[in-house]
């Protein structure tokens, strides 16, 4: 009887000792997933703020919520603001503001409120005064001539002729009865032709971008390699790889030896020129980089994404000292100059922004376009741009986007624009036409449709991107059929052999 007491004291003792283990494994199983558990959601906490934050909490765009409402009779352009606005802050155009897919993103974005006032204080002491545009007042006279000459449909009323046409009914408009355009005789350019013909990337040419020294010039390519090719005999220097997908920009600096370049895979990057590889990235964009360019006084460099973004970033620090926001698609691309507005972008929304770089704000938005903005180019030598649409080319004058006249006929997808100091625009399009236009006139003086290499398609025929060197003498673009076209004007024509077919009393009857 004393054994079986015994046995059974000692069975429960083992009993006891292995439920205090079970217990024991049991608790620290549940501590470790719980552990788990709040790491996981602390790291998927840190993932959202880090990468999606931006685009979380979007507030409605207020140009869209407290936006001054129109009467359907009233024609042409509008220029309007938004109660409690700041009146520096303008929105012009010839039909209201596209609501847009997407999220509407705003200056209130939580995540990208820098730069401190002390950033903002240096930023505006390393640019160029106001004062900068007043010095290239020199070109007024022939902007004055373009707004003399140029159809007036969607010229840019004075805010009190908008008031009174808002106030005064169909009684008014009468005043403003369009006037038939007229066009002076164009200036006589020669036309270009094909020189040569380069091959070596493995998938379509996105980018150009030429050195200052002239010597060479740089391509992007769907292939994801950088190519950088001697412009005088066009053999291959050197590739660079390290994009994981389309390489959609490039940039080279004038200020250092400095190759910057964007794609498809979300990746900023600076290549140094000396030792040919990556030394900097500049990590912010939630999508693909669409387009890159530099600012041509300061080390600052802008990009814009489909994240319906651009950004500004210090190249040596590498820190976003913008976020653009106010886009509501894809933008598609962008451009800086030395005077203000110093940094232009152009949307899939089908809107053009004029951003102050200081402040990091929009100041102008147009709205003139009805499709996706994707080009845009800078005059070199006078206060003006143009951008590139489906619908049309347009030109503006700076500093406030005032409409200056259209440039219609070339109807395609328009891909890319490059104008040079003589006055001559080209845009290439998507169909694979190239046509060159007069600047002062819009006179559509040549068309170019060059064949596509043997063995593709001749769907691959389009234009991605075009571009002067800097001698102005060599026109180089980038195309679908993988290839790089060089154009060169000729020199054998004369005003004789190619004379300017222009006929005033055609333009009469023309509608803009």
């Amino acid at each position: 009887m004393a054994e079986d007491v015994q046995k059974h004291s000692v069975h429960t003792l083992v009993f006891r000792s292995l439920k205090r283990t079970h217990d024991m494994f049991v608790s620290d199983h549940a501590k470790s997933v719980a552990q788990d558990e709040e790491s996981h959601k602390l790291k998927m906490s840190v993932k959202m703020t880090a990468d999606y934050n931006a685009v979380l909490h979007m507030p409605v765009l207020k140009e869209g919520k407290d936006r001054m409402a129109l009467p359907s009779s009233m024609l042409g352009h509008q220029s309007y603001t938004q109660p409690g606005d700041d009146p520096d802050y303008l929105i012009t155009g010839t039909h209201a503001y596209p609501s847009g897919p997407g999220v509407a993103l705003t200056a209130d974005t939580t995540m990208h409120r820098n730069p401190s006032e002390g950033g903002i204080h240096s930023m505006a002491l390393a640019l160029p005064p106001s004062q900068a545009r007043l010095d290239v007042s020199r070109t007024a006279a022939s902007v004055g001539d373009i707004h003399r000459h140029a159809g007036g449909a969607e010229r840019s009323h004075p805010p009190s002729t908008a008031v009174s046409l808002l106030e005064g009914g169909g009684t008014r408009n009468s005043t403003l009865a369009r006037k038939a355009p007229t066009m002076p005789k164009p200036q006589w350019h020669p036309p270009w032709k094909l020189f040569r013909v380069i091959s070596g990337h493995l998938g379509w040419v996105r980018s150009i971008a030429v050195e200052p020294g002239n010597q060479w010039f740089v391509t992007g390519s769907a292939d994801r390699t950088i190519k950088i090719w001697d412009l005088a005999s066009g053999k291959l220097k050197l590739s660079l790889t390290g994009h994981i997908s389309t390489v959609r920009g490039v940039a080279v600096s004038n200020r250092s030896p400095y190759l910057f370049s964007c794609g498809e895979d979300k990746q900023v990057k600076c290549w140094d020129l000396e030792y040919n590889k990556v030394i900097r990235h500049y990590h912010g964009h939630l999508s693909a980089v669409y387009d890159i360019d530099l600012h041509p006084t300061i080390d600052v460099l802008v990009t814009c994404s489909r994240d319906a973004t651009a950004r500004v970033w210090d190249i040596r620090t590498k820190a976003n000292v913008h976020t653009l926001t106010g886009h509501t698609n894809t933008v598609a691309t962008v451009r800086c100059q030395a005077a203000e507005p110093q940094v232009i972008t152009g949307s899939h929304d089908s809107t053009i922004r004029l951003w102050d770089l200081i402040a990091g704000k929009t100041r102008a938005t147009l709205t003139n376009h009805k499709k996706s903005v994707r080009t845009l180019a800078l005059h070199p030598r006078q206060y003006t741009f143009a951008s590139g649409s489906a619908d049309n080319i347009k030109q503006w004058m700076f500093p406030d986007g005032n409409f200056i006249q259209n440039l219609s006929g070339h109807n395609a997808i328009i891909n890319t624009l490059a104008v040079n100091s003589d006055g001559v625009l080209v845009s290439g399009a998507d169909n694979g036409t190239i046509h060159l236009w007069d600047w002062r006139t819009g006179y559509n003086f040549q068309r170019i449709h060059a064949a596509v290499q043997p063995g593709s398609l001749d769907s691959e025929s389009g234009i991605f991107a075009c571009m002067f060197d800097n001698s102005e003498s060599r026109l180089i673009t980038a195309e679908a059929d993988k290839t790089i076209k060089v154009y060169k004007e000729d020199d054998t024509a004369t005003e004789e052999t190619h004379p300017v077919n222009w006929k005033p009393e055609i333009l009469k009857r023309k509608r803009f």
